[in-house]
């Protein structure tokens, strides 16, 4: 810390030392892609090769990420493994689509996400996540939770309360079981993807979790369904974010969203949203029940936290910190891949059509040209006196340029809220002296339940 304290550094995997043959990479790959990394990848600017799956370049340098996801973001797509993989669940949702579907879908959710709009649902945030600590009961002495669940259960309350006017409270269970299945099964990156094999051939992972995209998309479309005939008959209706999904219109003059376009945004809103703020909350957790110092200034910022004034996330400076940093050392989106439309030079090297390029937050973010002391837990980096040492695309988990993430603002306001709310009410210890493992699941999990014993404040 600046003042001297000891700082924490998380634990990590190990890096590789020397590359991998591409039955180990497709190994390392469906099992887990942290695993991929080498220590020259955390070291250099930009590495790239040539294989039997094509040109590979990883980019890490400012400049470069600046040039593929924004400067010539034209000349990049998401690529058919991203589609193979997310595809059958969020195929027509603002994830993955492209070109003048993507622009026409991002100009009809934009005035859904405006900062105005992402203000007014401050109330029902505040209101879940008291609900949330209270049913904790901690007044009755400590508890051991599992704060994936909890946090988990708290962003679903939330997505509820906001894109659905409480219409799926009371599922939060049923919800986390399927994305669970989702992530751990369907959503591995299967080596008949990577190697572009015909569809027709079965992926173990997506025969074994189809399950739960079933359910998510049968909960979802009749909600959806449900929703839409109530606005035609003109029944009054909630004023949430699927009404707004299914009133908006494209502001050049088209049509709006069709049904099956809404519910496959409202499921990219529960994996982008829902999940990648719950597993941001629980890193950030699991940081502060290491940190007493950091603890103690976020309880000070909890204690006069005021959601009613208008000026309130500026007041939690350290609060926010806390979770940018998180989002640093524990990226919710690991790596961002891109496949080439033309031709390109990066950094001085040159790509032809169809290369791939990756772009990594785990790696960018814990970059040994980019960060002071990276692999350490230092939320004062993002302090405001501080943030403008922060290269603007050094730090991306978010992602950056035209794709940036829409719900960007709603996320960290939901996140802050969540944080000052818990710690307003407790004290968060860790429980063991063995730390939760990240692994790459889409989203960035922890191998094991992340458990912390929470006990009232005195």
């Amino acid at each position: 810390m600046a003042d001297g304290s000891p700082t924490f550094r998380p634990w990590t995997p190990a890096r590789r030392t020397k590359p991998l043959g591409l039955i180990p990479f497709l190994w390392v790959s469906w099992r887990d892609p942290l695993g991929m990394w080498s220590e020259r990848h955390f070291k250099e600017p930009q590495l790239y090769g040539r294989s039997r799956l094509g040109e590979i370049l990883v980019v890490s340098h400012p400049e470069g990420v600046r040039q593929v996801l924004s400067a010539n973001a034209t000349n990049y797509e998401k690529g058919a493994l991203q589609r193979r993989v997310l595809g059958p669940m969020l195929a027509d949702g603002l994830l993955l689509t492209e070109g003048e579907a993507w622009r026409r879908v991002r100009r009809i959710l934009a005035p859904l996400f405006t900062p105005a709009r992402t203000a007014t649902m401050t109330g029902r945030m505040v209101d879940r996540s008291r609900r949330r600590v209270e049913g904790w009961r901690l007044d009755l002495g400590p508890r051991v939770l599992n704060m994936d669940t909890e946090m988990s259960g708290l962003t679903f309350d939330i997505l509820s309360a906001t894109l659905f006017s409480d219409q799926l409270d009371g599922d939060a269970e049923g919800f986390e079981k399927a994305l669970n299945g989702f992530l751990s099964l369907a959503a591995r990156i299967d080596p008949l993807d990577v190697l572009a094999a015909p569809d027709w051939i079965p992926r173990l992972g997506r025969v074994t979790g189809a399950g739960a995209g079933r359910f998510f998309e049968s909960r979802v479309s009749t909600l959806v369904a449900r929703r839409r005939a109530q606005i035609e008959a003109g029944e009054p209706v909630a004023d949430d974010l699927l009404t707004a999904l299914l009133t908006a219109r494209d502001e050049e003059g088209g049509e709006g969203l069709s049904d099956h376009e809404v519910a496959s945004n409202v499921l990219t809103f529960i994996l982008a949203g829902h999940e990648t703020t719950a597993r941001t909350l629980g890193w950030a957790l699991h940081l502060i029940s290491r940190t007493p110092d950091v603890a103690a200034r976020l309880r000070d910022e909890a204690d006069a936290f005021d959601p009613d004034a208008a000026d309130w996330a500026e007041r939690l400076p350290w609060t926010r910190a806390v979770i940018e940093e998180a989002m640093r050392l524990f990226p919710p989106a690991p790596t961002l891949a891109r496949r080439a439309l033309g031709p390109d030079v990066i950094g001085g090297q040159a790509i032809g059509v169809g290369a791939t390029v990756l772009i990594s937050p785990w790696v960018l973010h814990r970059h040994e040209r980019l960060w002071d002391a990276p692999e350490e837990f230092r939320p004062e980096r993002f302090l405001p006196e501080n943030r403008k040492s922060v290269d603007r695309w050094a730090w991306i988990p978010f992602s950056a340029g035209p794709r940036v993430c829409i719900g960007a603002t709603f996320a960290l306001n939901e996140a802050m809220i969540a944080l000052a709310t818990i710690l307003r009410a407790a004290e968060v210890e860790p429980i063991a002296p063995a730390e939760p493992r990240p692994v790459h699941q889409i989203t960035l999990r922890s191998a094991q339940p992340i458990r912390l014993k929470l006990r009232a404040r005195a």
